[in-house]
């Protein structure tokens, strides 16, 4: 991925790569992530803080930190650690070589990123995005892009035809009612019942084959003449396999001979 002069990449933990922390740092990009359990960063200047209360966190404190390491990591850029507290009481650490900004503006630039994160689970647990049909940046643009299209269109649909159901529950209905032909209003209403009308031998959303009967000398068609004998045109018209013996005939011509 190339990288450009001035941006702030914000990204999850799993991306604790510290060459790549000193590569955004020497392209004067800035960076904010979440700071691993496992790494010891220890801090010689602390910052004042002007405005502790943000939406939905608080800042704790905020330092000038350096990384210490017995090992062979080494990052030799200024960094900077921020802790928060959230309003339901976790607490989360903050790493970034950004000076500049202020404590809480970096902790609402994360919060920002977390809000994307939690949009791309929701499409990946309702829209059934689990994985990327291609790699390319270009195929992968076009799966999400179709993804945030049937999203809009079902919120679309539940607002028009005021829905009071989740978009959740009304998504499964969708699904469910494909080739079922009812209104996205009765989507969640339970079918129709009269008792007092007889129930059809068949669904009405498939078709029924209805065969005609006959009987020893009922007139039938065959070829557009009648038979001489009750019955045995038709007998003979069925060990041909013509089926215009089971046609009706018209009302004018039920006449014998």
């Amino acid at each position: 991925m190339p990288i450009a002069a001035g941006c702030t990449y914000v990204f999850d933990k799993a991306y604790c790569l510290y060459r790549w922390w000193t590569r955004l740092d020497e392209v004067e990009a800035r960076f904010v992530t979440r700071m691993k359990k496992t790494a010891r960063f220890r801090a010689h200047h602390w910052r004042p803080l002007k405005k502790r209360k943000g939406c939905g966190f608080t800042i704790l404190d905020d330092a000038e930190v350096r990384l210490v390491s017995k090992g062979d990591s080494k990052l030799a850029i200024p960094m900077r650690r921020i802790r928060l507290e959230r309003d339901n009481g976790e607490k989360i650490t903050l790493i970034t070589n950004d000076l500049e900004r202020a404590a809480i503006d970096i902790a609402g630039l994360y919060k920002t990123r977390w809000q994307i994160e939690l949009l791309f689970r929701w499409i990946k647990q309702h829209l059934k995005v689990r994985k990327f049909l291609g790699n390319s940046p270009n195929a992968i643009r076009l799966q999400l892009t179709a993804a945030m299209i049937a999203y809009l269109l079902l919120r679309i649909a539940a607002r028009q035809n005021c829905l009071k159901i989740s978009v959740l529950r009304f998504t499964e209905l969708v699904g469910l009612r494909l080739f079922t032909r009812r209104s996205i209003a009765q989507i969640d209403k339970p079918p129709d019942v009269h008792p007092s009308k007889a129930r059809p031998r068949h669904s009405p959303d498939q078709l029924a084959f209805a065969y005609a009967g006959t009987f020893t000398g009922q007139p039938c068609i065959i070829w557009g003449r009648w038979p001489d004998r009750a019955g045995g045109g038709r007998d003979e018209a069925l060990r041909q396999g013509f089926p215009s013996a089971l046609r009706a005939p018209p009302p004018s011509r039920l006449r014998r001979r």
